[in-house]
Parts: C-alpha cells; structure tokens; sequence
C-alpha cells in the first residue's frame, strides 16, 4: 500500500482523546484515522432527502434548542405542578 504524509491541526483535546484512545487500543493515532477513513468508504451513501436538506442550516448553531424545547414543555404543561399540590 502506498503511503503518504499529511499534517493536520486539531484541537488539544481532540489529539490527547485521539492518542489516548489508540493506546486504549493498541493502535497508532494513524491506524485510528486510517480505519476510521475505512469505515466512511465501505458506508452506504444515502441521499439527504431534500426535505431534510431544504431546512437544515435554519437554526443558527448559537441557539439552545434543547433549552428551548425544554422551556417550551414547562409553559405547555404547566411548569411541573401536580394536582395535589394545588
């Protein structure tokens, strides 16, 4: 198989996780990425339907959904009370 040379930048945290787990594995960080790549190839490629693709990207990344969500719950349901404790 030939080989090839690449340098990347990752986050600090990413590289310790990366190197700690191949060691966990036995593996190199190299043997890591590289069956990982594998695993992306042999993946079936499955269209995003163009529904999904069509509102995907709507909700700017900054915004809490679950939050949200949760809030939404409370106001919906009544906040958590019980009917005993009215």
């Amino acid at each position: 198989m030939e080989t090839a040379e690449l340098k990347i930048l990752l986050p600090k945290a990413d590289l310790e996780f990366a190197e700690w787990y191949a060691s966990e594995h036995q593996i190199t960080v190299a043997e890591l990425i590289d069956r990982y790549l594998q695993r992306l190839q042999k993946a079936p490629r499955i269209p995003i339907h163009p529904d999904v693709q069509a509102i995907s990207g709507l909700v700017p990344a900054e915004i809490d959904v679950e939050a949200l969500y949760h809030d939404h719950l409370l106001r919906k349901h009544g906040g958590g009370s019980t009917p005993d404790s009215e």
